[in-house]
């Protein structure tokens, strides 16, 4: 079960979500069968209660939204994906520490300023 403010993107508004320009956010790439997947999810809650406001923190299951993930190439799972004006800007593949993806965030917050 993911955060309130966690945002569950599928193929239909994925684009109305992410790429208007201003938009910040971070793309969980996931699916229910993956154990990884599964261990990232409270870091990806964690993130987005500690981020809220700044950047959008959004999960997309590729069982649901294959569309989405072959648009960005997604071949392994769990993927995060930072987004900056629409645009994805970089990658992350595989189960990652909540200091790297934070670090990773606030390199990318910081390009803003």
């Amino acid at each position: 079960m993911s955060a309130d403010n966690v945002i569950h993107l599928t193929d239909d508004n994925f684009d109305a979500e992410i790429t208007a320009k201003g938009v910040t956010a971070l793309v969980d790439f996931w699916a229910e069968w993956c154990m990884p997947c599964k261990m990232l999810a409270p870091t990806i809650d964690a993130l987005a209660g500690e981020f809220a406001g700044r950047v959008k923190v959004c999960k997309v299951n590729t069982e649901n939204a294959r569309n989405v993930a072959l648009r960005f190439n997604i071949s392994a799972i769990p993927t995060i994906v930072l987004f900056k004006d629409g645009r994805p800007v970089k990658q992350l593949v595989g189960l990652q520490s909540k200091k790297d993806i934070q670090a990773a965030l606030n390199a990318l917050l910081a390009q803003g300023t």
